[in-house]
């Protein structure tokens, strides 16, 4: 038997396990603090009404054998793909078919497991920093890798790679920074995937939380993006699902790789949870819409608290306008990771090193506004104490 050199030579500790053991390590010799969760990103406003109550409907439902469902189709019912591009593509101009839409458990499980598309010998082209899991499945596979800097030099947009690559992973709104690329901007990346024929794996998680009629919501905004792209959203941001797991992906027939993923899907997913879908299905309703725009606003608020108050206190901050996360220098002396247990054990507030997303986020941290405004408060009125 021989394992997997690849995954064998990774380094040990996963960003955000690690920031949960150092978290739980420092809640255990201090019992009474109370800790102040700026980090994960993790939804703190519970489920909208409406989709707790679609949900409580489908368990009725599971529980009566007259509307008992088992199995579902591996891309998702049909009335949830037809209400996604009902609700977020069609009032775009966006034309897409039923069956390119797939219903998921998640963003996170697609970014990884799309890779499967493709021979291991393709190169990736992945931003600097960025979120984990593109150049963890990457490095899994053995693939080379172009790390694409986005850095304050650059205002965080980063240039096109110098040379071919295969596979180009972009997220906008980006997590970790929070920035986002104009009509124009994206349009360079449809085209240069145009010429060299590769394939962008375009996360758009984020983009409820865009704020501008002059940014793109989904890539396919672009002429000739369905050619190339691959779309991946997720409702834990938007309504709060990180718990419940539900997500979709857009996969166009124009790219080729529809029947690929259809066929990749059948043999490795048993569908998405009923229960789970008629969630989703909720948040399409007009009450569904409303709560969710509530929470969305919630949220940007809280970041504008954030932006506002590290501003104030000194620090070098960008993002927080069209995404719910800050992105911050730390104050010289320090690196990622040494600012990251500071702030924990000087004034019990978690952040995210930005050296977790890559070597370019060595030097920042990130903040959510994933959180209790009061919360964010505190950790202001905290963090002042080290100014």
């Amino acid at each position: 038997m021989q394992l997997n050199t690849h995954l064998q030579q990774m380094k040990d500790g996963y960003l955000f396990t690690e920031i949960i053991n150092r978290t739980k390590a420092y809640q255990t010799e201090h019992p009474d603090a109370k800790v102040l969760r700026l980090g994960v990103g993790d939804i703190t406003r519970p489920l909208p009404q409406p989709i707790v109550e679609a949900m409580h409907r489908a368990v009725e439902e599971m529980g009566n054998p007259d509307t008992f469902r088992g199995y579902g189709l591996e891309n998702g019912y049909a009335w949830l793909r037809q209400a996604i591009i009902d609700n977020d593509y069609t009032p775009r101009g966006i034309r897409l078919d039923l069956d390119e839409v797939f219903i998921s458990d998640g963003a996170g499980s697609d970014l990884g497991n799309l890779s499967e598309l493709f021979d291991t010998k393709n190169t990736v082209a992945i931003l600097d920093p960025a979120y984990p899991a593109y150049e963890d499945t990457s490095m899994m596979a053995g693939r080379p890798i172009e790390y694409l800097p986005c850095t304050a030099e650059n205002n965080f947009v980063p240039e096109l790679p110098k040379t071919h690559v295969d596979i180009i992973y972009l997220c906008y709104p980006n997590n970790p920074i929070g920035t986002v690329l104009t009509r124009e901007q994206m349009t360079q990346w449809v085209r240069y995937a145009q010429q060299h024929k590769s394939v962008i794996i375009f996360d758009s998680a984020y983009e409820a939380f865009i704020q501008s009629p002059d940014i793109p919501h989904s890539i396919y905004e672009i002429e000739g993006a369905q050619e190339v792209a691959i779309e991946v959203r997720s409702f834990s941001k938007t309504a709060g699902f990180t718990g419940v797991r539900c997500g979709y992906t857009i996969v166009p027939k124009a790219t080729g790789l529809q029947a690929m993923w259809l066929r990749r899907q059948c043999t490795k997913y048993n569908g998405t949870s009923y229960i789970s879908q008629r969630g989703a299905l909720a948040t399409y309703t007009p009450e569904g819409k409303a709560t969710i725009q509530t929470n969305i606003a919630y949220y940007q608020q809280t970041a504008q608290v954030l932006l506002k108050g590290l501003r104030e206190l000194g620090y070098e901050v960008y993002g927080g306008v069209h995404a719910p996360y800050i992105w911050c220098r730390v104050p010289q002396g320090y690196d990622s990771w040494s600012f990251f247990d500071h702030l924990l054990h000087t004034c019990q507030i978690v952040c995210t090193p930005g050296a977790g997303f890559g070597p370019t986020g060595e030097g920042f941290v990130r903040f959510s506004a994933f959180s209790n405004r009061k919360d964010v408060e505190e950790a202001l009125k905290r963090m002042k104490t080290l100014a």
